[in-house]
């Protein structure tokens, strides 16, 4: 947590859970990783955070932006953003959204299946366009399963298709996984577009581009060690590695790594109270949870880091829970979690590195409860 925005938080009472953003922080950061990852242009994950002083910010400082949907393309669009700067990359859109985007001027889009690229020509025929390849995620806090990409196999013999249908220079995207940390699932992952681009090119398809996608982590428990600086620089390295020979594109897409760690959720214990069925761990319930910004915390894959800025001294185990009148609504039940015994009612909670991803997830009035408020400083 940067010095400012500790400040700011150490001097403000919040009604409600809040999320503050430090703006200098993420820019700090798109400078680090635009330095660190050379030639390859940044991306900003809308979907991430789509505060628009933040979106702004990122604007100014140079950044490029990959949108989800119309409505992030709409907002991007509203803040002054070129369409130029908007990459359209989720692999499932609604036909009229794609000519919306096509329309308004976005020069890229993205596709995994024959559906997909047939409505891209059909809808956006003079685009750049490029194929997701599945990758399982190993390594990674948060894998993404098989939602998104293809198979190798499949993704060759679309990019075949996509020449001949006239799409100049097609492009490859992956994804190693959100928060990965095992920095060996890039070489692997890289070592298969390379394979794919060479297969491609004996059967006269060039590749224009290589989407490096995300993944790169914020400052998590399983994290906390590794410098983004020196992160990004080795995925550098190993593109430089594997690509660096080929007159080919680099983009990278991250979200959490760009933005989490210039933010932290203000909260506040509700409860403190234990079962009396032998467990020695209390229960804290917090005001916000899995529902009101908390989402990752699902099946405990996303492990945050917790300051108690009212209590020190000794500490003692916990199960960290919402507010909410829901039994999901348990945030670590299996992850060691320890707080200060003294912990009581009306305490203030920080939670680290929460810049990214928790707003979007924020329900609208579940329970009652408002969404997770938004403070850029």
């Amino acid at each position: 947590m940067t010095a400012r925005l500790a400040g700011f938080l150490a001097d403000t009472r919040f009604e409600r859970p809040t999320l503050v953003m430090d703006l200098n922080a993420v820019a700090d950061r798109y400078r680090l990783l635009a330095d660190a990852l050379g030639s390859a242009k940044i991306h900003y994950a809308v979907k991430a955070n789509p505060a628009p002083a933040l979106l702004a910010r990122l604007a100014k400082a140079g950044s490029n932006f990959d949108v989800a949907s119309r409505g992030e393309i709409e907002q991007c669009l509203a803040l002054g953003i070129p369409a130029c700067r908007l990459s359209f990359g989720n692999t499932i859109k609604r036909r009229a959204d794609i000519e919306f985007a096509y329309a308004a001027g976005v020069p890229l889009f993205a596709f995994d299946s024959p559906a997909e690229l047939k409505k891209l020509a059909d809808a956006a025929p003079d685009a750049s366009v490029y194929c997701r390849v599945l990758v399982d995620g190993t390594g990674s806090e948060w894998p993404l399963g098989k939602k998104f990409g293809c198979a190798d196999g499949l993704a060759e013999e679309l990019l075949v298709q996509a020449a001949e249908l006239g799409f100049k220079r097609p492009g490859i995207s992956f994804h190693v996984g959100s928060q990965q940390t095992d920095l060996n699932a890039w070489d692997r992952c890289f070592a298969r577009i390379r394979a794919l681009i060479d297969r491609l090119a004996a059967r006269g398809v060039d590749i224009g581009l290589v989407n490096l996608g995300g993944g790169f982590p914020a400052t998590l428990i399983r994290s906390a060690k590794l410098d983004p600086k020196s992160y990004a620089e080795t995925v550098r390295q190993l593109a430089n590695r594997h690509f660096g020979d080929l007159d080919v594109a680099l983009i990278a897409e991250p979200g959490r790594g760009l933005v989490a760690d210039a933010g932290c959720i203000a909260a506040e214990v509700v409860l403190v109270s234990e079962k009396g069925d032998g467990d020695p761990r209390r229960w804290v319930f917090l005001d916000i949870g899995k529902f009101s910004g908390l989402a990752e915390t699902m099946d405990e894959a996303i492990r945050y880091r917790f300051e108690t800025p009212d209590n020190t001294g000794p500490m003692g185990p916990v199960v960290l829970a919402g507010p909410s009148c829901d039994s999901a609504d348990v945030l670590y039940e299996k992850t060691e979690y320890g707080l200060p015994m003294t912990l009581q009612e009306g305490d203030r909670i920080w939670i680290l590195s929460t810049g990214a991803y928790t707003t979007t997830y924020s329900s609208v009035g579940f329970n009652g409860f408002p969404p997770l408020d938004t403070i850029c400083i």
